[in-house]
């Protein structure tokens, strides 16, 4: 039985106006987009959401408009995380969690803390929480990674600790999570170019940043590997593989944003410092996608 988590997730973006502005017409157009495209579920303010330049009052107006659109049609995740426990807790106070299944939660960042500040960090959030947690590991942007040890000994003693999002990149991490985890703990590829590795050695699926744009070409990559078909898995894996990089190649979200521009989903426009991506990666990203088609 695939878990709640399992298959295919997206990072939602945000899409804004040129105003700066959240677009509510576009994410609308994103919401339905993605639900038609068959995901398994959506992540609301994940990092691609561009959380970090937004307030509180846009990212509780961005939620409900999700959880709205979505009107219960695929379980919701909301990103909330920070380098300030204390902070994420008083926190949990400021948005209604009706209909959210769970909070992703990323490990904190710039403090670097120990694998114990860690694990301190995580058991308070459990035990306030109200909603079961994702734990993310992406030590790209937190500059800490989180060990094997550390997710299983949260795995294993908090049980509304149900899944991680490992972005380190590292599969032999990964497999010792996958290895030892308790049963019904998700273990989810926080990197689109790793996901059929990951699923090979036992992942659960993905939080994925293309699949905003792709949605159906990403979930028969995904749903097909989870099913045991790697031949045609991989197939799709290396035919995506050139779109991927280009999406990342002058960073995230920006590289996403013109794809759905592309597609004609939503607007293409980032809040500073991100900036949108070069004419040249634009034609780029262009030709890719038409070359999918």
């Amino acid at each position: 039985m695939q878990h709640k988590f399992g298959g295919l997730g997206i990072a939602m973006v945000t899409p804004f106006l040129i105003s700066g502005n959240v677009d509510f017409d576009g994410l609308t157009a994103l919401t339905n987009h993605l639900i038609d495209g068959e995901v398994d579920f959506l992540v609301v303010q994940g990092t691609t959401g561009e959380p970090a330049t937004m307030s509180l009052s846009e990212k509780q107006a961005v939620l409900e408009h999700v959880k709205k659109v979505n009107a219960g049609r695929l379980p919701l995740v909301f990103g909330q995380g920070g380098n300030n426990t204390q902070a994420i807790i008083d926190g949990y106070q400021d948005f209604d969690f009706t209909g959210v299944d769970a909070i992703l939660s990323a490990s904190p960042y710039y403090n670097k803390p120990t694998q114990e500040g860690i694990y301190q960090h995580y058991k308070a959030l459990a035990e306030n929480s109200p909603a079961d947690i994702i734990l993310y590991n992406v030590p790209g942007r937190t500059a800490s990674n989180m060990s094997a040890e550390t997710t299983l000994r949260l795995a294993h003693e908090f049980d509304n600790i149900i899944a991680v999002k490992e972005a380190s990149g590292d599969l032999g991490q990964v497999g010792q999570i996958i290895k030892s985890k308790p049963a019904g703990f998700a273990v989810i590829s926080g990197d689109d170019p790793l996901v059929t590795p990951h699923i090979s050695i036992g992942g659960d699926g993905v939080i994925s940043v293309i699949g905003n744009a792709i949605p159906k070409d990403f979930g028969t990559l995904t749903h097909n590997a989870m099913n045991g078909d790697y031949k045609s898995a991989s197939a799709m894996h290396l035919r995506l593989l050139d779109l991927i990089d280009l999406l990342f190649v002058e960073g995230n979200p920006a590289g996403i944003k013109s794809a759905l521009k592309t597609k004609g989903v939503c607007g293409d426009y980032v809040r500073l410092p991100l900036v949108r991506v070069s004419d040249a990666t634009k034609e780029a990203i262009r030709s890719e996608l038409e070359g999918l088609q």
